[in-house]
């Protein structure tokens, strides 16, 4: 026997001892599961769905940088506060960010917001605040939220709305494609008052508005408890020539936390289309017993404060797509003050 078959046989004989066989298999672990992010299209563009669940989400928001220049400058930031500013000039820097779930029930679909914003007036002057946060289902809505006396016209003109128009509030809105009714109750904690009084409101609005082809619509009334006066006001919107002509009027039976600037109020503008990506809008209001937009101490009639008027221009451009720019100059001359000009330029960045 040769010392080769020799060798081969002894292996082969160790490997039957050892009861070795053939190698083990290798078996390759299964690779976990990897669930990526959705698209939701049944709430329109932008929502996607939270991965593990059924809730559609969108994420939006703007940066806006702004100079505005007046006699003592103060911007008006969230909320409805100011920031002061004894320059004739003043830039402020905004950031904001809005989240909106939606998910279907059985009572129709079920809406979730937060919006959260920071305003920097410089950089050592900044606020954080929560702009907004409701829920909203069957026509149901209960949170903070902005109410209908925050709509006005299109420019930069108008004064018709509100000092503070963000509440908490709980309110009920029927709407269709054309129309809508509605009926709230609002927290007005931070609303107007009197002098020697203290901020303590309870109010109650309705709103109904719609359009019809080239005509839009909206009817807003509010009743303040705690100063037992309250105000109504109408506005119309229709598309004329190469633009829209707007229409508004207010009148406030006296101070309170849904009008507080004068007692009757009307004002009109123009919003030129001059192109795809150029609006122009002048604009006039006219104040009958004119007191202005303090809150604090406010006088419990407008009897005897004279009237006062005012005249503006606004400029919107779209520079490219979500970014904007506006600019806006406008002149009040009350009869008990002094004339002022003021205005204002923007630029925004949305998203």
């Amino acid at each position: 026997m040769s010392i080769k078959s020799l060798l081969i046989g002894s292996t082969a004989a160790l490997a039957a001892s050892s009861g070795v066989y053939a190698a083990d298999a290798i078996v390759a672990a299964e690779p976990e599961p990897v669930e990526y992010v959705r698209v939701c299209d049944a709430y329109g563009s932008g929502y996607f769905y939270i991965p593990g669940t059924e809730t559609c989400l969108k994420i939006s928001g703007y940066i806006r940088f702004q100079v505005g220049a007046g006699p003592n400058r103060s911007e008006t930031v969230g909320n409805g506060s100011t920031v002061a500013n004894r320059s004739d000039w003043d830039a402020f820097t905004r950031g904001q960010v809005q989240f909106t779930a939606k998910s279907d029930t059985e009572y129709g679909p079920l809406t979730g917001v937060i919006v959260l914003q920071t305003n920097a007036d410089n950089a050592s002057s900044q606020s954080a605040i929560l702009d907004s946060a409701y829920i909203d289902v069957a026509g149901i809505r209960a949170g903070l939220f902005y109410s209908w006396w925050d709509d006005g016209l299109s420019g930069e003109t108008d004064e018709i709305g509100s000092a503070v128009t963000l509440h908490n509030s709980l309110r009920y809105q029927y709407e269709t494609s054309s129309f809508y009714a509605g009926l709230s109750v609002d927290e007005l904690e931070d609303g107007v008052y009197q002098r020697g009084e203290n901020s303590n409101n309870i109010g109650v609005a309705f709103a109904v508005g719609g359009k019809a082809g080239i005509f839009s619509y909206q009817v807003t009334g509010g009743f303040d408890t705690d100063n037992n006066d309250g105000a109504i006001r109408a506005i119309a919107n229709v598309k004329l020539g190469p633009g829209t002509l707007g229409l508004a009027g207010v009148y406030s039976s006296g101070p309170n936390s849904y009008y507080s600037k004068a007692e009757w109020v009307v004002a009109a503008q123009y919003a030129i289309d001059a192109t795809d990506k150029l609006k122009i809008t002048p604009a006039f209001q006219y104040f009958g017993n004119y007191y202005g937009a303090n809150k604090v101490g406010v006088p419990d009639t407008f009897n005897g404060l004279g009237d006062a008027w005012k005249v503006g221009v606004t400029v919107d451009y779209q520079i490219a797509d979500n970014l904007y720019a506006k600019a806006t100059v406008n002149y009040l001359d009350p009869d008990r003050g002094d004339d002022v000009t003021t205005g204002f330029f923007r630029l925004q960045r949305a998203f």
